[in-house]
């Protein structure tokens, strides 16, 4: 497995990235981002409903951190918290979002723009949503050098095209006049990285990078990414449904369900030996866990709405382990290396996935 660990860059683009972590635990001197309880909720027709739970994590300088889960957990939301990026109405937003020692919520909107693609980057799920289609790929590139930095035009459109070229895209001059359309997905998906490393940020936010893309691709943007961040420092928060590549790329992952964190700690560690049911549940349905032609295994129930979450554990219906302390409700408890939200956590014994 890849480990970024140690690499001592100083470079501008170094990056802190921290883990995750309730308020009772102690928090790293080294943490570059650091998420205390964050709590969201947002209004409809029936009042407020909340979406995250307490969210609590750092991220280490230089860390490659990955987060999992199943769709609706709030692995997306729990990123563009980070990046401020909420609607302003109909939202609320409690807990502590610490960057580089500097609390973003007391930032206000001006303030989140100077952060926003120069200190804290981000890789959007679908890039051909996320890329303005009547501007050329080089002009975009360009207005994002130029809202951080006092360059000229010119200038700013050189640097765009290095960007291009530092994430191999070939004949990056070219490219960088073709407007969104004209690219494949593997190519739109390059220029979205390099648009949020041209600023050189120290955190970089991977939000499903990989998605609807074919397995070949899949890897070249993986290792792209990787080897971006050991070159720059840059610390990477990568978003994914792939155990696969979060067992390839990450240093530590965390793993979401219905918008709280349940277990976060070494990937090695989690991989060989789970503590919490959701995680192995996760690992156990792995494609070439069970013998050719066997079943395919698979987590019963499904995710509770968010305005019916159970009042003890919120995995608890979907548990075998249930028993009657998860009737009450869970909080992030520290386990051997890493921290889970299971009061039987130290009474079971789950089968991992290896290494």
């Amino acid at each position: 497995m890849l480990s970024r660990a140690g690499t001592g860059k100083t470079t501008p683009m170094s990056v802190a990235a921290g883990k995750v972590s309730d308020s009772e635990k102690q928090v790293s001197t080294s943490a570059l981002l650091d998420v205390r309880d964050l709590s969201v909720s947002f209004r409809d027709d029936a009042g407020w409903v909340q979406m995250l739970n307490n969210v609590a994590f750092t991220v280490k300088r230089g860390e490659t951190l990955g987060i999992v889960g199943e769709s609706g957990c709030g692995k997306s939301l729990t990123a563009l918290s980070v990046m401020g990026l909420l609607p302003k109405r109909g939202c609320r937003r409690t807990g502590a979002i610490v960057f580089d020692g500097r609390d973003l919520a007391a930032l206000g909107e001006s303030g989140m723009r100077q952060i926003r693609g120069r200190q804290i980057g981000m890789v959007f799920q679908e890039p051909m949503s996320a890329l303005d289609p009547v501007f050329t790929v080089g002009d975009q590139i360009a207005e994002t050098v130029r809202t951080h930095f006092p360059v000229s035009q010119r200038e700013a459109k050189e640097r765009a095209v290095e960007a291009l070229a530092s994430v191999r895209i070939a004949g990056p001059a070219n490219c960088a006049t073709q407007y969104p359309m004209s690219l494949s997905g593997g190519m739109r998906q390059r220029v979205m990285i390099a648009m949020a490393l041209v600023c050189e940020p120290k955190l970089l936010i991977a939000d499903e990078p990989t998605t609807a893309l074919d397995v070949t691709i899949q890897a070249q943007i993986m290792e792209l990414l990787l080897e971006l961040g050991q070159r720059t420092g840059t610390a990477l928060l990568f978003i994914t449904h792939n155990l696969g590549l979060i067992a390839e790329s990450c240093e530590r992952m965390i793993a979401m369900y219905a918008g709280e964190v349940v277990e976060d700690g070494p990937v090695e560690s989690i991989l060989q030996r789970p503590l919490h049911p959701y995680t192995a549940g996760l690992l156990e349905s792995l494609p070439g866990r069970r013998a050719p032609k066997s079943r395919l295994s698979s987590i019963p129930g499904r995710v509770p709405s968010a305005r019916e979450m159970p009042v003890g554990c919120r995995f608890g219906p979907r548990c075998n382990y249930a028993a009657a302390a998860c009737q009450e409700p869970q909080r992030l408890r520290a386990v051997d290396d890493r921290h889970v939200r299971c009061v039987r956590a130290s009474d079971l014994a789950l089968a991992g996935a290896g290494v």
